[in-house]
């Protein structure tokens, strides 16, 4: 079992939960997975991982309560527990390898899409820590639903908001902020990562490739036992199929085919709107 030892809600239908996870903490990595059951007959939900305290030994996850699962996880309280959290999976992000004398060279350019916010945070944090350049875009649909502004803050070379009704920061998409930025004032960046919705990442793809800039995005919401056993998460990458759990998460953008893994994502909505009907027990979240 892992205690839960903080929950706070972050926005309508996110919550940020510490977890206590020693084993965990002590190898987790920017861009790596966790794979976690609210209780013994819980569906495995993959999530990737937000924070990690080495020193206390916990790791931070960030849900939203999209179907019947995610709402049973954020369901439970500070004092209750998981009953699993295997990891920590997947690979890491690529530049936690490299050479810091070559990293210290780059700038890097993080678009985070809704609660896709919060993968990207360890990854900004942890470039932060090591004297790497990165500006982060924060895209959400209104005000009420950006999360992790002030821990971003803290850490990106600059911050910028987008919201798409302009309630604070640049009104409109993160894809017109990446060409107001590039295009417009003539920012250079040496590689962009971009983390959230599936639509989002794709046409982020679409408009980086316009300035031939390197961009690596995330495919975890593709998974879900985390192993490559159940083939669920198969993608096309450059034509060849891999497996997001194991090859991944993070892939070359420009090379992911996006309208199949939407496909793949959607395969099963009919029979998750039906698990949310017949529970009415998660109103309150």
């Amino acid at each position: 079992m892992y205690k839960i030892v903080e929950k706070e809600r972050l926005a309508e239908g996110i919550w940020r939960m510490r977890i206590s996870a020693p084993r965990v903490a002590s190898s987790a990595l920017p861009g790596q997975f966790v794979i976690v059951r609210a209780d013994e007959k819980g569906e495995r939900i993959p999530l990737t991982i937000a924070d990690y305290d080495r020193s206390a030994g916990t790791v931070t996850l960030v849900t939203q309560t999209v179907g019947y699962s995610t709402r049973k996880i954020c369901a439970l309280e500070a004092g209750d527990s998981l009953a699993d959290l295997a990891g920590p999976l997947g690979h890491p992000s690529a530049f936690v390898n490299e050479p810091l004398e070559e990293l210290r060279k780059r700038r890097y350019l993080f678009v985070a899409g809704g609660v896709g916010t919060a993968p990207v945070y360890p990854q900004v944090k942890w470039l932060h820590e090591h004297g790497v350049e990165a500006d982060v875009i924060i895209g959400a649909k209104n005000e009420s639903l950006l999360i992790y502004t002030d821990e971003m803050r803290a850490v990106a070379s600059t911050l910028h908001i987008a919201t798409d009704d302009g309630s604070a920061g640049f009104k409109g998409l993160v894809t017109a902020l990446i060409d107001e930025l590039v295009g417009g004032r003539g920012c250079r960046y040496d590689e962009c990562i971009a983390i959230g919705p599936m639509i989002m990442m794709k046409f982020v793809t679409l408009t980086t490739a316009r300035y031939s800039l390197k961009t690596t995005v995330s495919l975890n919401a593709l998974m879900v036992d985390g192993t490559g056993m159940c083939g669920a998460c198969r993608v096309s990458v450059g034509g060849k199929t891999r497996f997001t759990c194991v090859d991944g998460p993070e892939f070359d953008g420009h090379a992911v085919d996006f309208d199949e893994a939407m496909r793949r994502q959607s395969m099963f909505r009919e029979q998750e709107q039906e698990a949310n009907k017949k529970c009415s027990c998660f109103e309150k979240l």
